[in-house]
């Protein structure tokens, strides 16, 4: 594998690459598609021979990528259910999300 970086947004942290797709959690502000998005808490960057780990971020380092498409999930059930008391309750949600294509590590 070459060179990848380990980033955290929205809660979560994704494995990513130069050329990478990724369904992220929407981010906070107003984005458009083709905007330039920009990710400064990077974790961990390894360039096929050097691994740097962050405590717990790397200063300086900038992963950069481009909104691609924004939208909703497809919906997910919620049910809560109690027996022998006719208790019952079902709802949808569908989380948002943007899709960001990876142009460059630094």
């Amino acid at each position: 594998m070459g060179e990848f970086a380990v980033i955290e947004t929205g809660g979560k942290q994704y494995q990513v690459a130069k050329g990478d797709i990724v369904k992220i959690e929407k981010l906070s502000g107003e984005y458009k598609e083709g905007d330039k998005v920009t990710f400064d808490r990077v974790l961990l960057v390894d360039n096929g021979h050097d691994t740097t780990i962050g405590t717990p971020y790397i200063d300086g380092a900038k992963v950069m990528g481009t909104l691609q498409e924004s939208g909703r999930d497809r919906k997910l059930h919620v049910i809560k259910f109690k027996s022998k008391s006719r208790y019952h309750k079902k709802r949808g949600h569908r989380q948002p999300y943007f899709k960001v294509h990876i142009d460059s590590l630094k």
